[in-house]
């Protein structure tokens, strides 16, 4: 309405900061080129962030960039939940429109968390809020910028984040982590002078400052020249040097310090220059005529930005009064029209603030009801996704009891509904401060199903008034779900004390459980004393929603810790009691749980049947949190019984499902169970991506602690024994000794055998034998426990002819002997793993003479393997064939078939690059004097035109990729690597071809025949 008005005090010329604009432009450039930038611009207030800021928009959309501006929005003490990223959406949306609704296809119920506008709140309303909600909601922010980013560079600046409520800032926190493609800058500012020792914002920005991915600048005052050409520009002629002297002197340097007085020395005659800065704030304001002197004292404390109808309904002016005092407030550069042209706002945050703090204590609370009230008449005034916080805020700071509880518990379930949680917290602990306070007929009127969302978890008539127990227990998830884990235990903690006094078992349960996840969390326990205090509560009580979780969360505990007939029965209960209220989420993961116990109890169909199942019906509901467990369990499960190649297929689609739903952690596992797999089917090289990606993409120390397992295998089988220690040590410290879980301390401890076999410390190799068996091997942990016992025998049979492996052998091996007796093999490649352990204790019993039927227990042990798809094991336990076949110089026959076994397995590790293995082949070859090569086929030939090439089987799939005409972000989708990992392959596969281009190297391939031309699907050029 007023934007046409000029404001003679703002400086026309853009003075000095030549080297941060260089720098800002660098960042475009690179952004340009498709590496992501984050930039952190910090300055005392008033020096000049947003002016810069507002240069470099200016640049970036000369040079076709769109920029995305968004601010955190301040009202009275609070912030507004992801306020700068919804405005800068909104802004991103209005410019790409199409781009962005294709960005958000599929997902837009979730990202409208964040957008509103794109999604429906009914469908907001009803999702169910996991510990993944959060962080699939950052996910899908993420993906959404990097695919409106794919073709256009975007920048996106957010303002003010000093003021950031807590989940802008874990949002932001999260892209500076995780981005890695698309033409973006995300830049931040924020006012370094207000970042006292305990100010939110402060370990944001140590964590920042870890990531080398982030810059900082820090903007400085101005220099005496420069403050001479500001006041220059401002006065529009050269200006006498001793005001120049003076003016830097008061101001320091700061921009608008120099701008307020400058204005203020050249109107001396009205308003002269103060003592305090702070009154130079005012003394323009105080110039004003009183009714807009009343309009400014309003805007201050309505917020950063008040809506022009939200103002006139609380200024409570004709309309042409109204406007006038603005023009007047306008045009002496207090307030100046907001962006979009809805609102005003103060020119400045440091003249709203000065204004704000001369407000009389009435006088503010007066004003903050009038807001309120206005707010109440006509929730249109102000945007739907601000008004629950707003209306809150302003009764809350009008110091009114009963209207404020109500309003704050509105905002509460907003802020769920929005998976602010950090903000959900905050407001509920506000109404529990409020709820002493509030009238009790208040209190009565308040439903706990509109409130509470775990209400019915715990129990109760929909017709009971709301109780603080139900505010605790609201409280108590917000904490677990925003990782404020101390303050939720302090929550659950005085929930159980206030039960203490009541007979209400269901809800004392309820907390116990919660209590249970928390103390996992906080790695202080392994959460059964909390479980069991659960179960001992519920136990004899009918079937409920609270049962039902009690009983799985025994299950799914008990599977992990301690599996066997108790766990079965309980998740089996856990079924019928959820099946019985009809608690879904609970079923399926119940059964879940049951699927993979009835495998370890040996109905290995049936179970996996089970598991089939329950991934089918939620993908087919889109239940988050159980798509991402069943792909993650199901597969896992087929690896345990040995099927590793379906694992793969059901890994590969659940990488498909995590990514497109945003469920990182669940990605990070999923990758995690890929790299085991992979491994198993030979596929090494895939496997160590996997495993790079696991520790990557997940959020909880598993899937780090399992790629790290992987890359420890993969190092030891290829002679790299210090690195696999390093990648060993990472997994001990990942998981650590709070929580002990077989499915972690197994595969450790048999890492821990090898890397000490490699080292030579056999001693120590015993003693992590000893006492892992002292442990025991729970049922169903069989995937572990034999490659476990197997490497424990191999180690004894290598020493065997070792002099000082004599003492503690003989314990050893019956300790071994004795494991095998208990263990089960009711799966092929268990069965084999059973014979080769069995092998390998006959060889270190019977080493050298005495071991003639050696030849035909390996010959055993090589037939249980060939069917079973695991070239390395194969490979392996034929080496051992082709040594007891050679024993003694073996006959022209034995010598014959040990030729042609060895031939293969040193075929299998120049594949694999088990480079040990290959070694020993090759030595054991020497000895017996066998040719490794036919002598018609030159041993330094290989068959394979791409390994004379020097290319590894992953440099092999790329180049048939490349060959096919796809970008790198196509191969990477097609791979399942990151676009720069597929560019570092294609540069390796360039320099070994000695081409310069990807269509030479394409020619190349096409040229040697690598590829059936059926093999290769066309795709886009680049």
């Amino acid at each position: 309405m007023l934007g046409s008005v000029e404001t003679r005090s703002v400086s026309p010329v853009f003075v000095g900061r030549a080297a941060e604009l260089g720098l800002l432009d660098e960042v475009l450039a690179g952004a340009a080129a498709g590496d992501p930038q984050a930039l952190l611009i910090g300055g005392e207030a008033g020096v000049g962030k947003t002016r810069l800021v507002e240069e470099f928009a200016v640049a970036a959309r000369r040079r076709g960039a769109v920029v995305a501006l968004g601010g955190c929005v301040e009202i009275g003490a609070d912030g507004l939940p992801f306020a700068p990223f919804s405005t800068a959406l909104r802004a991103l949306r209005r410019e790409l429109p199409g781009q962005l609704a294709a960005a958000a296809a599929g997902q837009e119920e979730e990202l409208a968390r964040l957008l509103p506008e794109i999604g429906t709140a009914a469908a907001r309303e009803a999702a169910r809020h996991d510990e993944d909600g959060m962080a699939r909601l950052f996910e899908l922010t993420a993906r959404l910028l990097e695919r409106v980013t794919a073709e256009h560079t975007v920048v996106l600046a957010l303002e003010d984040l000093h003021w950031a409520d807590a989940s802008t800032r874990h949002l932001l926190s999260y892209l500076f982590r995780t981005l890695r493609t698309g033409r973006l800058v995300v830049l931040a500012t924020y006012r370094s002078d207000d970042i006292h020792r305990r100010h939110p914002l402060r370990p944001l920005l140590a964590e920042l400052d870890r990531l080398r991915t982030v810059r900082r600048l820090e903007l400085a005052r101005f220099n005496r020249e420069e403050v001479c050409r500001q006041v220059a520009g401002i006065l529009a002629q050269e200006p006498d040097p001793d005001q120049v002297d003076a003016i830097f002197e008061r101001s320091d340097g700061n921009a608008f310090f120099v701008e307020e007085l400058a204005v203020a020395a050249h109107e001396g005659c009205r308003t002269g220059l103060t003592d305090s800065l702070r009154d130079l704030l005012l003394v323009r304001v105080e110039g004003l005529p009183e009714t807009a002197q009343q309009v400014a004292r309003i805007v201050a404390e309505g917020g950063s930005t008040v809506e022009y109808r939200l103002l006139a309904a609380v200024a409570r002016l004709a309309e042409d009064d109204l406007i006038e005092a603005l023009r007047a407030a306008v045009n002496a550069s207090i307030l100046t029209p907001a962006p979009g042209g809805d609102g005003y706002r103060f020119r400045h945050s440091l003249v709203r603030e000065a204004v704000s703090d001369d407000l009389l204590p009435g006088e503010r609370s007066r004003l903050n009801r009038r807001y309120a009230e206005a707010l109440e008449t006509d929730p249109t005034l102000v945007p739907a996704d601000q008004h629950a916080t707003r209306l809150a805020s302003y009764w809350y700071h009008a110091h009114d009891a009963a209207k404020a509880l109500p309003a704050v518990l509105d905002a509460a379930v907003e802020a769920r509904h929005r998976h602010a949680y950090a903000e959900q917290l905050r407001l509920l602990e506000r109404a529990m401060e409020l709820w002493d306070a509030a009238p009790e007929a208040v209190r009565r009127t308040l439903r706990p199903v509109d409130y509470a969302e775990v209400y019915p978890t715990c129990g109760g008539p929909e017709t009971t008034a709301l109780r603080h127990l139900d505010l605790l227990a609201e409280a108590a998830v917000a904490g677990r779900l925003c990782g404020e884990r101390e303050r939720a235990l302090k929550i659950t903690k005085r929930a159980l004390r206030q039960l203490d006094e009541e007979d209400d078992p269901l809800r004392a349960a309820w907390f116990w459980i919660q209590r249970s996840r928390l103390v996992q969390r906080l790695a202080r326990g392994d959460g059964w004393k909390e479980i069991a205090t659960a179960q001992d509560l519920v136990r004899g009580l009918p079937p409920s929603e609270v049962h039902a979780e009690v009983l799985a969360t025994v299950a799914h505990w008990s599977m992990l810790h301690q599996p066997g007939p108790e766990a079965l029965t309980a998740a089996e209960r856990a079924v019928e009691y959820a099946r019985m209220v009809g608690a879904d989420d609970i079923e399926a993961n119940a059964r879940l749980t049951l699927g993979g116990l009835m495998i370890d109890a040996g109905q290995i169909e049936a179970g996996l049947a089970h598991m089939h199942e329950v991934r089918d019906e939620v993908v087919a509901r889109g239940l988050p949190a159980v798509v991402g467990r069943s792909h993650v369990n199901l597969p896992s499960a087929l690896e345990g019984i040995g099927r590793s190649e379906e694992a793969v297929r059901v890994l590969h689609e659940g990488l498909r499902l995590t990514g497109r739903m945003g469920l990182r952690d669940a990605e990070g596992w999923v990758w995690g169970n890929l790299a085991e797999s992979l491994i198993s089917l030979g596929r090494w090289d895939e496997a160590a991506e996997a495993a790079v990606n696991a520790q990557r993409r997940g959020q909880t120390a598993a899937p780090y602690g399992s790629g790290a397992n992987s890359l420890a295998f993969l190092a030891l089988a290829r002679g790299r024994v210090p690195e696999a220690a390093r990648h060993l040590a990472e997994s001990r410290a990942s998981y650590g000794p709070h929580d002990p879980m077989p499915q972690h301390d197994l595969p450790i401890a048999c890492l821990t055998i090898q890397v000490a076999v490699a080292e030579g410390r056999l001693a120590d190799a015993r003693a992590e034998l000893a006492r892992t068996l002292e442990s025991g091997f729970p049922p169903g942990t069989q995937r572990y426990a034999w490659p476990l016992l197997l490497e424990a025998a191999t180690a004894e049979a290598d020493a065997r002819a070792l002099p000082t492996a004599r003492d503690g052998r003989e314990g050893a091996l019956e300790s071994i002997f004795e494991a095998v007796k208990r263990l089960t093999t009711n799966a092929p490649v268990w069965l084999a793993h059973e014979r080769w352990v069995r092998a390998e204790l006959h060889r270190a019993e019977f080493h050298g003479a005495g071991s003639r039927s050696a030849p035909d227990t390996w010959s055993e042990v090589v037939t249980a393997f060939e069917p079973l798809d695991r070239p390395y094991d194969l490979a392996r336990v034929r080496y051992r064939l082709a040594e007891s076949l050679l024993t003694d110089g073996g006959e022209a026959d034995e010598r014959d078939r040990a030729t042609e076994l060895l031939r293969l397995v040193h075929a299998a590790a120049r594949h694999l690059g088990a480079r040990p293995l290959a070694d020993a082949a090759t030595a054991l070859a020497r000895r017996a004097r066998l040719p490794l090569t036919p002598a018609t086929e030159p041993e330094s030939a290989p068959a394979d035109p791409a390994e004379a090439l020097g290319l590894t089987s992953r440099e092999r799939d790329v180049l048939r990729l490349v060959a096919a005409g796809h970008t790198n972000r196509r191969i990477a989708e097609e791979l399942f690597i990151s676009p720069k990992t597929a560019s570092v392959h294609v540069s390796n596969i360039l320099a070994k071809l000695g081409v310069s281009g990807r269509g030479e190297a394409a020619a190349v391939a096409h040229r040697l025949g690598l590829f059936p031309a059926e093999s290769v699907t066309p795709g886009p050029a680049g």
